[in-house]
């Protein structure tokens, strides 16, 4: 009788395909032009949320695509009413690759939530709780759903009392839910199950499961973690599933389905956005967008433990040095320089810093012989507390007598927002324009003459092509 009177629980699913799905497959390549058809009838479906925005969009959009990012947030945003926009964002970082001063955080998030975001997945490469502080407190004041995402990683210091720790901080610190991040697709199925079961002993906020089909245990890992009570996991329509993408939004709505975990999304209705995305993927394929080998399922992720975003960065890195060969010996390199700095996670910017100087240890032949500003940077505080105290030997040896920094790096930058706008003020259109220069200080400038060439009938745009040759 117990059954009878049971209320199901419902798993409820984040869509990827508009943000993290493509940016792992295409390299962001997917236009506005492309999603705006298909947008109507995704809002009908019922996700939990889809994520439409962060992450590398930002920066495709005005580096290769000639869109403005605020326009293509407010675009979804009118073509979405119903459904919960989600973004990824960097923590202290925003979409950038850098710190940035509190207050132009704070106005970052402002805008954001204004133009169409309900829901702020925010992480931290180093997993440093102070590097979220801020952004958790301005979605909080903006009226937005504030999740933390724990850097998923592995190494002798990743232990599940670690992580829930972690959690429990996360908690007090105010946010709304905690997303496992796995980014390398590192987590393997009875390991979700126990870490999760872990982290719902000691925090009540719910929890999201976010991990990537490149070692092809991601389905597996969903079936573990929802019958160990995950609240919402990332999926990706199938078109663009798989690979380094997620797991496939039918095939985990199909796999729940009549079960206390049913998730009341109709697959019919989902055939439809299927069959919309399956002609973007044949476009892309043709187009030679979409390399077939990265629908593949690739185990050296679990043997290496690098995202696969890296491991295609190492090697472009050796083919232009001319050692190619050297592969196996960066890859051997890559937890040796890891363990030096401290055992940071390997995300954007960490996996760079550390795949890079890795390189350079292997080609120059001495470890350290040549050491890049990055990784000096790492290893000084620049980007935080790492998860295990550098060795101070080390610290000096690559830092020299630059004092280390111990406190929040953000605490030692001056407000900067009126200085930015300053900097930008010719190139002003909107408001948010601030934004996407303090960013990308570079790049806007040439996408806003673009737009003021277009507007004055001057064709200076980006070409479609050019778009398809530089790698994000």
């Amino acid at each position: 009788m117990q059954g009878m009177v049971r209320k199901m629980a419902k798993l409820k699913i984040t869509e990827t395909v508009l943000r993290d799905a493509h940016q792992s497959l295409i390299a962001t390549r997917m236009r506005m032009d492309e999603m705006l058809p298909i947008l109507p009838a995704m809002d009908k479906i019922g996700y939990h949320s889809c994520e439409v925005w962060g992450g590398a969009t930002f920066d495709a959009c005005l580096r290769f695509l000639d869109e403005d990012p605020w326009e293509r947030l407010r675009i979804i945003r009118r073509e979405m009413p119903n459904t919960k926009l989600q973004m990824l964002f960097r923590g202290q970082n925003m979409l950038g690759y850098r710190h940035y001063a509190d207050d132009v955080l704070e106005y970052f998030v402002q805008k954001s939530v204004a133009n169409g975001i309900d829901i702020i997945r925010i992480f931290d490469a180093l997993n440093d709780i102070r590097n979220l502080e801020t952004a958790v407190k301005a979605a909080k004041k903006e009226g937005a759903h504030a999740q933390i995402a724990i850097s998923y990683t592995l190494g002798e210091v990743f232990t599940h009392e670690y992580y829930m720790d972690y959690a429990k901080r996360i908690e007090a610190l105010g946010a709304d839910s905690i997303c496992i991040k796995d980014m390398a697709a590192l987590i393997t199925p009875y390991e979700t199950a126990e870490l999760i079961k872990a982290l719902k002993s000691v925090v009540k906020i719910p929890i999201q499961l976010h991990t990537h089909y490149t070692s092809g245990l991601a389905s597996m890992c969903i079936l573990k973690g929802v019958e160990a009570g995950v609240d919402v996991v990332d999926t990706a329509m199938s078109p663009l599933a798989l690979g380094t993408s997620h797991a496939p939004t039918e095939s985990i709505v199909a796999a729940f389905q009549g079960t206390e975990y049913d998730t009341g999304l109709d697959l019919k209705a989902l055939t439809e956005i299927r069959d919309y995305f399956m002609t973007l993927r044949r476009k892309y394929i043709k187009s030679g967008l979409l390399d077939p080998d990265m629908l593949a399922t690739d185990a050296n992720a679990l043997i290496y433990q690098v995202p696969g975003g890296m491991l295609s960065n190492l090697l472009s890195q050796l083919k232009q040095a001319g050692k190619a060969d050297q592969l196996v010996d960066v890859m051997k390199e890559v937890p040796r320089v890891r363990k030096d700095a401290g055992y940071p996670p390997l995300v954007t910017p960490t996996s760079q810093i550390v795949g890079t100087q890795a390189v350079f240890n292997i080609i120059m032949g001495e470890r350290y012989k040549t050491v890049t500003k990055e990784f000096k940077g790492l290893v000084r505080g620049e980007y935080g507390k790492t998860p295990v105290p550098i060795d101070p030997e080390f610290q000096k040896k690559i830092c020299g007598d630059e004092e280390p920094i111990t406190c929040r790096p953000a605490d030692l930058l001056e407000p900067e927002l009126e200085k930015l706008k300053a900097e930008c003020a010719e190139w002003t259109e909107q408001e948010e324009d601030v934004l996407s220069y303090a960013m990308f200080p570079k790049v806007a400038p040439k996408f806003f003459e673009n737009r003021r060439n277009k507007k004055y009938g001057i064709d200076g745009a980006h070409s479609d092509a050019a778009a398809k040759v530089h790698p994000v």
